[in-house]
């Protein structure tokens, strides 16, 4: 295929490019130490072994990716799902979901639609904020991410914008691939879910035609990811009151690592995913006199709901929101037993932030408020 060079700096490398990465990510000590960690006791000859009898991105992540994910739902889970009834596994999309977790968002419905017979995986977008490290953005542009790039100035900002945007339509109408996307930059924290009309505009720079033309041509599905327990919950916690305690506190280096490593390797028992209809149908039957003004709040509005509605609440939602509100409204959706334990494990969850002057009370609450917020967003629809 011959893929326009403009895409060049951001886009996934192509099949005639992987040798040479793989040669790049084999010599490089990091990542022969991540290699080590992930596969003990497998000698490196291998490892490049197989990695370079892979001749296509895809291939790479079944040869790698699926297994590896797989062991860990075994360890780290009570099971995945994924619920596509209402989307056609013959067709590609632009899946646009709520983010919690750094890597296994995307990772994950990797696993789930070779699982359900779609014939290939996504195109992930990530930022470079995370690809600090040449051999990490080696790696990922080899999983098939491209590069959403960040603190740029704001004519740069617009350019890299507009790449982004043409390059996104071109994965969906010449690639014929599928897209995963946050619905915001960076997690919700604090797992209220809400799509930035920022995401919707940078999609409408691509394409032809009108907003709404535009947005159809990407074929977006919104995605509700549903986990039972955030291993990140304290560490997010912990964010919100280095926050308010000093209101230019910024994330060091090792940060986003931290909850990369911590995300992946920690306990998140149940995890449901579910596809809501395409939006194409609703953007087709908007009223053509919106003013453009209010088209893009229209549209995020009716992601956000899709993802609300198809969220999987657990009992730890319901015992939070309860727990929150000091009441017991929700006391049908939990047994005395089910509310001991997510006490228990949020006791278990704070005890791990070391913060030299650690609010307590100020913690719980904003861990009671992550698991609460699915629920009530849940309900209000």
């Amino acid at each position: 295929m011959n893929i326009p060079s403009q895409f060049d700096p951001i886009r996934p490398f192509e099949p005639h490019e992987l040798p040479q990465v793989f040669d790049r990510l084999l010599a490089n000590t990091q990542f022969q130490q991540v290699v080590a960690y992930l596969y003990p006791g497998v000698p490196m000859e291998a490892i490049a072994q197989k990695m370079k009898a892979c001749s296509t991105n895809l291939e790479f992540q079944k040869t790698f990716c699926y297994g590896f994910l797989k062991q860990l739902l075994q360890k780290q889970s009570k099971g995945c799902d994924i619920d596509i009834t209402q989307v056609d596994n013959r067709r590609n999309y632009t899946f646009v979901s709520n983010h919690r977790d750094i890597v296994l968002d995307s990772a994950l419905l990797d696993v789930l639609l070779i699982d359900s017979g779609f014939d290939t995986t996504c195109e992930i977008a990530i930022g470079d904020n995370l690809l600090k490290l040449p051999w990490v953005k080696d790696l990922v542009r080899v999983n098939k991410s491209f590069i959403v790039e960040r603190a740029l100035s704001m004519r740069e900002m617009l350019m890299a914008s507009k790449r982004l945007s043409a390059y996104m339509h071109f994965v969906i109408e010449e690639k014929k691939d599928n897209i995963w996307i946050a619905q915001r930059e960076g997690r919700a924290k604090d797992s209220n879910d809400r799509t930035q009309e920022a995401i919707l505009k940078m999609m409408v720079m691509g394409g032809e035609g009108s907003i709404v033309d535009r947005l159809r041509q990407l074929h977006i599905v919104p995605l509700a990811i549903s986990y039972e327990y955030d291993p990140c919950d304290f560490l997010k916690a912990q964010e919100f009151q280095l926050r308010r305690d000093n209101p230019a506190w910024k994330k060091g280096p090792m940060d986003d690592v931290i909850s990369m490593q911590t995300g992946i390797m920690g306990y998140k028992g149940r995890i449901h995913y579910h596809c809501a209809p395409c939006i194409d149908d609703f953007l087709a039957a908007l009223r053509p006199d919106i003013p453009k003004t209010e088209v893009f709040g229209v549209i995020a509005a009716h992601i956000d709901r899709e993802i609300h509605a198809h969220y999987q609440l657990y009992p730890c939602n319901y015992v939070a929101l309860d727990l929150l509100r000091g009441n017991d409204a929700y006391g049908s959706q939990y047994t005395a037993e089910e509310k001991a334990s997510f006490v228990t494990y949020l006791e278990g969850q704070l005890a791990k932030i070391t913060l030299p002057e650690k609010d307590e009370a100020f913690l719980r609450e904003r861990m009671l408020t992550m698991y609460a917020n699915p629920a009530i967003n849940h309900l209000a629809i």
